[in-house]
């Protein structure tokens, strides 16, 4: 499970996208949530659109990895799509909030690589918010505000990466996620270690 998380405006949603694209075993964990669609979002594609007694039968259900209040609405992580892409040899890429993320480390320490982007000014994460020409002037002040409280999560995560510089960031990215794909996990150390034995055996037999 690859973590990333950032305020409002700092890239992660350019980030992550680009990522899914390029990087083959990756796929986007989808979140449900009960706000309505905006005009550039595409259902399953962006978000599963729900309403909010179908929202709350997953929570007692257990069907949410995960879930978190925003700009008072719901968002949360459907389990089983998840666990089945996992399952499948893939990456999930969580395009996530620090509540969210908490709640995933809580439950899934040992299998979690986290990462927080920055972006590299106060002044240049308003002046992306505007640019976006989503939002009105309140909800972009709302944004703000909610950025003072997720930044201050930044050492939470494995990795801080500053998004002054779109190909740079995502060059960095992509480096940390090969970077730990290499490492030797519990998941992969048992077939490391068969191919060990099969390469020494070889060489013992040309000593």
């Amino acid at each position: 499970m690859v973590i990333i998380s950032s305020p409002s405006g700092a890239g992660k949603t350019t980030l992550t996208r680009k990522i899914i694209s390029d990087m083959d075993d990756t796929v986007l964990s989808i979140s449900v949530t009960t706000r309505k669609k905006r005009p550039n979002e595409e259902e399953g594609l962006h978000y599963y659109f729900i309403n909010e007694d179908t929202f709350n039968q997953m929570v007692v259900d257990g069907n949410l990895l995960e879930s978190a209040n925003v700009f008072g609405y719901n968002y949360g992580t459907p389990r089983d799509r998840v666990l089945e892409n996992i399952q499948a040899g893939k990456d999930v890429i969580f395009d996530i909030d620090w509540q969210g993320a908490s709640q995933l480390r809580e439950n899934f320490k040992e299998n979690i690589l986290s990462i927080f982007i920055l972006p590299p000014s106060a002044g240049e994460l308003m002046s992306r918010l505007i640019k976006r020409d989503q939002d009105s002037l309140d909800v972009i002040k709302k944004r703000l505000n909610s950025a003072y409280d997720e930044i201050k999560h930044w050492n939470e995560y494995d990795y801080i990466i500053i998004n002054d510089d779109l190909e740079g960031s995502y060059n960095q990215l992509r480096s940390i996620i090969i970077a730990e794909r290499m490492k030797i996990s519990k998941t992969n150390s048992a077939n490391i270690d068969l191919h060990v034995k099969v390469l020494m055996e070889e060489l013992s037999g040309r000593l």
